[in-house]
């Protein structure tokens, strides 16, 4: 197969879809692997690497596009890449469709085969989507404790306090991968943490592995409330596999919270777990509302670009190896994680979430039934 990797066109997104150790092991499966001249640049790798590797570098991303069968990216396809997408092309990447209509109608349009990172699950786990959750829980309560800095607006908390000084208070919706990777450097900066989680399995569990300066409590609206008024970090990690995120904190629930105070939320990608949050970019990561500084970056783990793209690649690789050697519809019959990961075939919805949330059921097509 022709596999093409083109560089992100997302504003400050620094990872790339491929590696030269990922390139190297399609190559070695037979296929052919071209590379975007500079893709790799924002991860530290050079096209040299990609070289060595056995992969071609094209001068253009309009190149890469037109000749790859299958193009294997991090970030969904823009506007400005639309046109490039090509009918029956597959397209390995995060999607996010359910918090994106435009996007979603330009992949009907295009008629391309959507695999979507996000929604490949094993049992109960997101394999691929778990890498960034880690990336971007970790870098959470970092973005928070560096926002709540008077200098950058903040109430000028230092996080974790010094002799005879509190340290912040930092509440976590949400206790999955981010959430808990979150509170883990929360608490290891010497903040006073809490998590709300509404699975109690879950919460036994976090109250078990967790440090003493992290509680794991049951999300009510009354706890929520008293949580939100004593909060410097609010941190929105809550996740619903490929559907839109649940707006859990109101407009408004800020008139509760301290002025300065920050919100972070990772969910943005899923549209976001806080009513009052949009989408910002690393060169404009915050914006105010009631006092309350809001912090949506998209692509929060395009900030540490090369750590991200290796954890990434690590996760990918073994699906992509799979649908670049069976094709996407072998690989989708024989794999349960990958049926679950296919959004959209030529044309039709074929992962009931998007479709529910824009109203598409008439194009909705199960799975089973695209795939033979």
């Amino acid at each position: 197969m022709k596999i093409g990797c083109p560089k992100e066109v997302k504003n400050n997104e620094n990872r790339v879809g491929m590696t030269p150790n990922a390139a190297h092991a399609y190559v070695q499966a037979g296929h052919e692997v071209f590379i975007e001249k500079g893709a790799g640049l924002g991860s530290a790798l050079s096209d040299q690497e990609y070289i060595n590797a056995g992969a071609e570098i094209l001068p253009t991303a309009a190149d890469v596009w037109s000749k790859a069968e299958m193009i294997v990216k991090v970030k969904e396809p823009l506007e400005s890449e639309y046109a490039s997408m090509r009918e029956n092309q597959l397209i390995y990447t995060y999607f996010h469709f359910a918090a994106d209509e435009k996007l979603t109608r330009a992949c009907l349009d295009r008629k391309i085969i959507a695999l979507a990172y996000e929604t490949v699950q094993e049992g109960m786990a997101l394999p691929l989507l778990k890498p960034m959750s880690e990336v971007a829980g970790r870098m959470s309560s970092l973005m928070g404790a560096y926002h709540v800095a008077k200098t950058q607006g903040g109430r000028g908390i230092l996080p974790m306090g010094v002799t005879g000084v509190a340290p912040a208070e930092v509440v976590i919706l949400g206790g999955g991968v981010v959430g808990a990777n979150a509170a883990h450097v929360a608490a290891g900066l010497g903040c006073n943490v809490t998590i709300l989680d509404l699975n109690l399995n879950r919460l036994e569990y976090l109250s078990e592995i967790m440090p003493a300066n992290v509680n794991a409590l049951y999300n009510d609206p009354v706890t929520l409330e008293s949580k939100l008024k004593t909060a410097d970090i609010v941190i929105g990690a809550v996740l619903i596999p490929g559907a839109k995120a649940p707006k859990l904190v109101r407009r408004e629930h800020l008139k509760m919270m301290k002025p300065g105070s920050v919100i972070v939320d990772v969910a943005i990608d899923q549209g976001g777990c806080f009513e009052t949050s949009h989408a910002t970019t690393h060169s404009d990561p915050t914006f105010v509302v009631d006092d309350v500084i809001h912090y949506c970056v998209a692509n929060m783990p395009g900030a540490y670009a090369r750590t991200s793209t290796f954890a990434l690649n690590n996760a990918t690789l073994r699906y992509g190896l799979t649908l670049a050697g069976d094709g996407v519809e072998k690989a989708c019959r024989d794999s349960q994680p990958l049926r679950l990961g296919l959004n959209m075939y030529k044309g039709r919805i074929t992962y009931l979430p998007v479709a529910e949330a824009f109203g598409m059921m008439d194009i909705y097509t199960p799975v089973e039934n695209v795939i033979g």
